[in-house]
């Protein structure tokens, strides 16, 4: 789940659960970004039945500087959490360090439940060496969402965006020279996508397992050059996700399609744009591609309180692998579940008022069989940030591609050596 824009910066709340009137004896803190804060309080009644003595005190922070947060207690043990929610986005930094339990080993033996998860969230976050630090507890199936009456102006159907890359682009001018609208918020979404895609078995999105950058291969060439021909065909509005041109761009209809997890519908409808509730429609990704937006992952710092852990291990189990908890987040947050055991609920097959009564979420959820794991690396924040440079560069300065991804091909061999 991806939810960088609704922010509770800094909020902290102690949750005392009592049998009695007697204080409780026992508290764990959880650490969260929104809106898994909301999903974890949700939980709270349920957790209490459990342990009616034992407290939980909930700290949330935006996305960004909840894991600055996270990784400066986990280098200083100073203020450690007894659970801390994790963004895959940032696993990698956690993953190949020390910081974390292995959740593989003995008394947690993770293992034992694989078989309930959805393989490649798993996968994330399971290292080369057998260890599994953390516990997936929603991910984000890709999907493409677009504007089912733009399309129709402009003549086209649902398989002219589908069929490939390159006719997703051509459907794009045509949209364009009917509506309007651009076909993208951002060029940089063509290339998000893309260098997700065609991952082989043991790589990760930017580096392979012995820690050698992946940028100048076909991928990544790819990904550059069709969000170059986004750019060069004025295709794209130029804004970033989450920022209130890109929310204004759905609501007046100005961005007709937006790759991104299948939580995005959630949020188009309850708060970024619900006034265009019927006119969406959702697909697979073009060129039968599957591909991850996002997952959200509970660890337990090695470093935290002992007497805590067995409490803490618990809480992520009641979070993770109880039925009912992972429906109620899909309901309230559309936080798609990472325990299989829920794809049978009738819910997955409920039309969806804002996508014009489509039932999406079986399509999202055949997506999160197909999806491969992609192995996580410590650095692929910092790549992240090296592409998306290297990509401004080529889209605003003209800078040749084959130039662009060797300087960032050079520059990733010198981090990854660190």
């Amino acid at each position: 789940m991806r939810l960088a824009a609704r922010t509770l910066v800094g909020i902290c709340t102690s949750v005392g659960l009592l049998a009695g009137p007697a204080a409780a004896q026992q508290s764990i803190t959880v650490a969260a970004f929104p809106a898994v804060d909301e999903i974890v309080r949700a939980a709270l009644p349920a957790w209490q039945q459990l342990h009616p003595t034992v407290a939980v005190k909930v700290v949330s922070r935006e996305l960004n500087d909840h894991h600055t947060a996270m990784t400066t207690a986990l280098s200083t043990a100073v203020y450690l959490p007894d659970v801390m929610a994790l963004e895959v986005g940032y696993l990698g930094r956690f993953a190949q360090g020390a910081g974390l339990e292995d959740l593989a080993r003995p008394p947690y033996e993770l293992r034992r439940y694989q078989a309930r998860f959805v393989p490649y969230a798993f996968e994330q976050a399971s290292t080369p060496a057998g260890a599994v630090l953390a516990v997936p507890t929603d991910i984000g199936p890709g999907t493409l969402l677009y504007r089912q009456d733009l399309l129709a102006k402009a003549g086209l159907g649902e398989a002219d965006l589908t069929g490939s890359w390159e006719g997703y682009v051509a459907a794009g001018v045509k949209i364009k020279a009917a509506t309007g609208a651009y076909l993208l918020a951002h060029a940089r979404d063509m290339k998000d996508i893309l260098i997700r895609t065609g991952i082989q078995p043991g790589e990760g999105m930017y580096f392979d397992k012995d820690s050698r950058p992946l940028v100048t291969t076909p991928r990544f060439v790819r990904a550059f050059e069709l969000a170059r021909a986004v750019r060069q065909q004025k295709l794209d509005a130029r804004v970033t996700a989450w920022s209130s041109d890109w929310s204004e761009g759905f609501k007046r209809g100005g961005i007709a399609t937006q790759m991104s997890g299948a939580w995005l519908a959630g949020h188009l409808n309850n708060w970024l744009a619900p006034s265009t509730r019927g006119l969406w429609r959702a697909a697979q990704l073009p060129e039968g591609a599957f591909a991850a937006y996002g997952g959200t992952f509970f660890a337990i710092p090695r470093l935290a309180d002992a007497a805590n852990k067995p409490l803490a291990w618990q809480f992520i189990q009641l979070m993770t692998l109880n039925r009912a908890r992972q429906l109620a987040a899909f309901k309230s947050q559309d936080a798609f579940p990472a325990l299989l055991e829920t794809y049978d609920d009738a819910f997955f097959d409920e039309p969806l008022a804002f996508l014009g009564g489509q039932r999406a979420r079986r399509d999202w959820r055949t997506a999160a069989g197909q999806i491969r794991a992609v192995q996580v690396h410590k650095q692929d924040a910092f790549a992240r940030e090296v592409i998306d440079t290297e990509l401004d560069k080529v889209l605003e300065r003209g800078k040749a591609i084959d130039r662009a991804l060797a300087d960032a091909q050079r520059l990733l061999q010198q981090r990854a050596l660190r």
